[in-house]
């Protein structure tokens, strides 16, 4: 009896439906010095929120403006009020590279801040780097908070692609130590003989009556792949159909990172 009832329960659980995976908006490869596309799968032209990939940008913005100056410094405290729902790694003293590694949303803020909404806008049109619209939500004027978060600011995979071609190639409008300094804060994981440098990026859209929808997380992936004397750009985006305990954007590099070795050119 015990072992019919094994049988059946292996049955029920081998036919039963998986559960919904987020769905992989675009998946992009350009060679970093021709600019070529290797690979481009699903809409990579549609713009949505960049989200904590904005981080990047925003770290060359600092760097060349000397509101950043070191991967050290400065060294910004936590206060009552800051965002906290990242944790305790949010609520300690956190330095630039802390502030990429763990994507502190508070700190982005105390760098906007600091700069301002017209050198921020100035700079994002210099880039490319979207629609460049830091205004924020309409009629709330929080643009300095979270213009990148769901809101006004908006850039499409290829233009993410474009943007980090060109700080790779040193050709921002920018110092070169602000554009090195900014590529050495991403984070390094080894795929396949492969460094990958890259960022992630999580948001919710806004439902009519401005609560977030969580089973919807959009989720990047981006930055740039290096062997030997190769580089290639790459952008992953994706959104969620259910609501899940890893935020989106986790889930989208550790999958990107599993797909790697069959992506990557040979």
């Amino acid at each position: 009896m015990r072992a019919a009832v094994t049988v059946i329960a292996l049955i029920l659980w081998a036919t039963a439906p998986l559960p919904a995976q987020a769905s992989t908006l675009c998946t992009l490869l350009t060679d970093a010095q021709t600019g070529a596309t290797l690979l481009e799968q699903g809409d990579c032209a549609t713009r949505v929120t960049p989200a904590s990939t904005f981080k990047i940008p925003l770290a060359v913005m600092a760097f060349d403006a000397g509101v950043l100056t070191s991967p050290d410094s400065p060294i910004l405290s936590f206060r009552p009020g800051d965002p906290d729902w990242g944790g305790a790694l949010w609520m300690r003293d956190t330095s630039p590279a802390d502030w990429m590694r763990h994507s502190v949303v508070w700190y982005s803020q105390r760098l906007t801040r600091a700069m301002g909404a017209d050198s921020l806008t100035r700079y994002a049109q210099d880039f490319g780097y979207g629609n460049a619209d830091l205004s924020g939500d309409p009629g709330f004027d929080n643009g300095l908070e979270r213009a990148w978060i769901a809101s006004s600011l908006t850039i499409s995979p290829r233009e993410q692609a474009a943007f980090l071609r060109a700080l790779l190639r040193d050709a921002l409008p920018v110092t070169r130590a602000a554009m090195a300094q900014s590529r050495a804060l991403l984070e390094t994981h080894q795929s396949a003989g492969w460094n990958l440098h890259g960022k992630t990026g999580t948001a919710y859209p806004r439902r009519a009556d401005r609560s977030f929808d969580y089973a919807r997380g959009w989720g990047w992936y981006v930055g740039w792949a290096t062997q030997a004397d190769q580089s290639v750009i790459f952008v992953r985006l994706t959104q969620a159909s259910h609501r899940r305990t890893v935020s989106p954007g986790i889930l989208t590099r550790d999958g990107f990172l599993q797909d790697w070795p069959n992506l990557a050119p040979r």
